[in-house]
C-alpha cells in the first residue's frame, strides 16, 4: 500500500494542484484510517460500512468540517485507486457529508485595524516589517501562506497591483493601496536592504532577522500580540484580517463577484458568508434607527 499512498501524494500534487497542506491533511487521515481498520487491513477491499465506521468513530472528538475533509480525502483516494485500475468501485461515493454549523468569522472594526497598525514601534525593524504586513493582509484580503511567500517580483507598484500565488498555486492580480505601498516600500528600503538575505529567500519579500521568509506561525503570534497591546479582545488571527477586507468591502457597495475575484474563491459560495455579515448589520441599522423598532418586535 506504501507504494500507491507515494503515487497518491504525487498525484494530487501533479495532476490535481492540491495545495501542500491539505496533502499533508490528506495523509494523515488516511494513516488514521489505516490504523482504524488495523495495520494488516488491505485498503483496497475497504467496502461503504468500513468508512461509515470510522466515520461514527471519530465524530465524538472531530467536528464536522474535519469529517469532512477526512471523507473528502478518501474520497481522492479511491477515485485515484480507480483510475489506476486497482479496484472498480469508491466506498465514499453514496456516504453523505455531515452537516456543518456556519460560523460567522470574526470581523475587526476599521478603528481596530487602525490600532493593529498603531501598535507597531516604528524604532525597531521588526516594527517597520510589521507595519506593513498587517497593512498589506488587510489592504488586499491575503491568506497569511500568500503573505509569507510573496516575493519582490510580484510587486507591480506602478500598476497599483501585486501578483498573490495561492491555493493549489493559482495565481491572481489584487489591487493594493497607496499606503500600503509606502508602507512596503519604506520597509524595503530602511531594513530589507539592510539585511543579509538567505539564498532561498531572495526573492522574498518579508523576512525575519536572520534573513530567512516567516512562518506562518510566526505570523500569528505577531497579530496576537499587536491585538494584546490594542486592547482587542476578540480572538483574532491573520485571517480575521482577509475576512475584515470582505466584509468592508460589502458593507461599502462592493459586488460579491469582484470580491471572490479578490480572495481567490473558486466557488461563489465560499464568499457568500460575507452576506450573512452584512445582514446582521442591516439588522442592527434597522434595530437602531426604525421609528417602529418597538412595534416591530426588535
Amino acid at each position: 500500500m506504501s507504494n500507491y499512498i507515494e503515487q497518491f501524494k504525487y498525484y494530487l500534487k501533479l495532476e490535481r494542484g492540491v495545495a501542500e497542506n491539505t496533502i499533508v491533511s490528506y495523509l494523515f487521515d488516511l494513516d488514521k484510517f489505516q490504523q482504524f481498520l488495523g495495520s494488516d487491513f488491505d485498503l483496497r477491499k475497504v467496502q461503504e460500512n468500513d468508512v461509515r465506521g470510522f466515520i461514527y468513530f471519530v465524530s465524538d472528538y472531530l467536528s464536522a468540517a474535519t469529517q469532512a475533509r477526512i471523507l473528502s480525502g478518501l474520497n481522492h483516494f479511491y477515485n485515484f485507486l480507480i483510475l489506476q485500475n486497482t479496484i472498480e468501485n469508491n466506498p465514499v461515493t453514496f456516504i453523505e457529508l455531515p452537516k456543518q454549523s456556519r460560523k460567522l468569522p470574526t470581523v475587526l472594526s476599521v478603528s481596530e485595524i487602525d490600532s493593529l497598525l498603531m501598535m507597531n514601534d516604528l524604532n525597531t525593524n521588526e516594527g517597520v516589517r510589521n507595519q506593513a504586513m498587517v497593512e498589506t493582509l488587510y489592504s488586499c484580503g491575503l491568506r497569511v501562506s500568500e503573505l509569507i511567500s510573496l516575493q519582490v517580483s510580484d510587486l507591480f507598484f506602478n500598476e497599483g497591483f501585486i501578483k498573490v500565488t495561492g491555493k493549489g498555486s493559482k495565481q491572481r492580480f489584487v489591487p493594493i493601496a497607496p499606503s500600503a505601498i509606502d508602507k512596503i516600500q519604506f520597509y524595503f528600503e530602511e531594513v530589507r536592504s539592510s539585511l543579509k538575505i538567505k539564498s532561498e529567500a531572495e526573492d522574498i519579500l518579508f523576512l525575519n532577522r536572520r534573513g530567512g521568509q516567516l512562518t506562518r506561525a510566526m505570523v500569528f503570534t505577531i497579530i496576537k500580540q499587536l491585538a494584546g497591546l490594542a486592547g482587542i479582545q476578540k480572538k483574532i488571527s491573520p485571517h480575521t484580517l482577509r475576512h475584515s477586507f470582505a466584509t468592508h468591502l460589502l458593507e461599502n457597495g462592493a459586488d460579491l463577484r469582484s470580491i471572490q475575484m479578490m480572495l481567490g474563491h473558486e466557488s461563489i459560495t465560499t464568499t457568500e458568508v460575507y452576506l450573512h455579515l452584512d445582514k446582521q448589520k442591516l439588522k442592527k441599522e434597522v434595530e437602531k434607527y426604525h421609528p417602529w423598532s418597538n412595534k416591530l418586535g426588535f
